[in-house]
């Protein structure tokens, strides 16, 4: 099992620390989210700073860009990282791609088929001198002339993963992706359940198994250095927990649960901007279900219990206020015994 670190840095200044003392501590990868800065820009001073991590971006909003703007990033980062650069992209929901960046939004499944499809057939005009006639039913890149072609990467393709919770977006995640992102918002149940048999499903179209495809998980955790510590983060995760859970894409994870109703109540609330009177609605048998709730040292036992044959990397979810480097240094270790 790989064990990633995943940045939410606001501060560009602090990437080459970052990636120097999580390299020199043993992780194996440095993974970026597309939230209040850019995903990208990040992993150009990673790949300088760094040795062996694998960089990737977890995620990247797909639809907020298109194929060719993608297979140049990708071809970008891969190459200046040695090819250790994972191009992880996500869907994200209806209302942010229309309003937040008023880009077009349908059939996300087909749409994010198609969009790599498209991006590998970008890289297989400049790595093998294919014509580029690519049509479909949402992108079309039929004109590529030598001024804008960088040639062959000397390191190959980046690796594509797809952050996927719907069945829809698993199964295409099966088909074309070389991983799964699964999203934090899972449980042990729905990944052995619905996530793997359906992610098998979509690899066996292209006759490939569901252990062809990597599978990177970020795992909600509760603990702290004391009684009062412990119960602050389990405070935050449970905000945390509602806020997802009030997303009706996030509602098939309740439901397997028996706990469908859940989300329509988060929802109606999160529309009031109740946000803190949510987390009220999130139990102990709700929290741990969702997080590992323990002290620093049962945290990566637990972690390897519930995953360790299904995950092949694993990351903590980020608190909002921090875990100590000691309490950090505890789960890890926990996770390499």
């Amino acid at each position: 099992m790989k064990i990633d670190y995943q940045s939410m840095t606001e501060d560009l200044a602090a990437v080459p620390g970052i990636v120097q003392t999580i390299e020199a501590s043993g992780y194996d990868g440095f993974w970026t989210a597309e939230t209040r800065h850019d995903p990208f820009l990040p992993h150009v001073l990673a790949a300088e700073h760094s040795k062996r991590l694998e960089l990737g971006t977890g995620i990247a909003v797909a639809f907020a860009r298109n194929p060719m703007n993608l297979a140049h990033i990708g071809w970008d980062l891969q190459a200046n990282s040695g090819g250790r650069f994972i191009l992880g992209l996500g869907s994200q929901i209806k209302p942010h791609i229309r309003r937040r960046f008023s880009m077009e939004w349908s059939k996300p499944a087909a749409r994010m088929r198609e969009m790599i499809g498209a991006i590998r057939a970008i890289w297989a005009s400049w790595n093998d001198g294919v014509p580029l006639r690519f049509r479909g039913e949402f992108y079309t890149h039929t004109l590529m002339t030598p001024f804008f072609d960088p040639g062959p990467n000397p390191h190959g393709d980046a690796r594509i993963f797809v952050a996927a919770v719907g069945p829809k977006m698993t199964s295409v995640t099966g088909e074309v992706a070389d991983g799964l992102l699964a999203h934090p918002f899972t449980t042990e149940s729905y990944l052995r359940e619905v996530t793997i048999p359906t992610l098998a499903e979509g690899a066996s179209l292209e006759r490939r198994a569901a252990k062809d495809i990597e599978l990177g998980l970020q795992v909600f955790v509760v603990t702290g250095t004391d009684d009062d510590d412990l119960a602050a983060c389990a405070a935050e995760m449970r905000q945390q927990i509602a806020f997802y859970g009030s997303t009706p894409s996030y509602r098939p994870v309740l439901a397997h649960h028996g706990w469908g109703d859940l989300q329509e109540r988060l929802g109606t609330m999160s529309k009031r901007g109740e946000w803190e009177e949510m987390a009220g609605l999130i139990d102990d048998e709700i929290l741990e279900t969702f997080a590992v709730v323990g002290s620093p040292g049962e945290i990566g036992p637990e972690i390897k219990r519930r995953f360790g044959d299904v995950a092949d990397r694993i990351s903590l979810y980020p608190r909002p206020s921090g875990h100590s480097p000691e309490v950090t240094h505890t789960i890890i270790e926990g996770l390499r015994q």
